[in-house]
């Protein structure tokens, strides 16, 4: 509880967190890709540097943060593009609609992080 007047609630710690996501691809996620690709550019032992790293227990950990705030930030935008044309404002929707969001990028994370390591 955020002192005695307020209780979070599900819609309004989503809107952080999608802000918190964007952040982290931001400042993580885009220069861990740039990296891979100049990896990629810069010969085999480059790149092995890179699959080295993400194949280590931290990389993992950090491709599977980097995963899951994309899959989230990816969702919950689309949630917002709805909500931008008028539909599911109502509460019974924006609850449903932000459970799903939670759901979808959970799964999307597990699949991807399947196919990746």
């Amino acid at each position: 509880m955020i002192g005695p007047y307020y209780r979070p609630q599900l819609t309004s710690l989503m809107s952080i967190t999608h802000r918190a996501t964007g952040v982290l691809l931001t400042v993580v996620g885009a220069p861990l890709l740039l990296w891979w690709i100049a990896a990629v550019a810069s010969g085999p032992q480059s790149y092995q540097t890179v699959v080295a790293f993400f194949g280590s227990g931290f990389g993992i950990l950090v491709l599977a943060a980097c995963l899951l705030s994309l899959s989230y930030h990816l969702f919950n935008g689309i949630r917002h593009l709805v909500w931008d044309s008028g539909r599911a404002l109502d509460l019974r929707s924006a609850y449903t609609g932000g459970w799903l969001v939670l759901i979808a990028a959970a799964l999307l994370t597990a699949v991807l992080l399947g196919v990746l390591t």
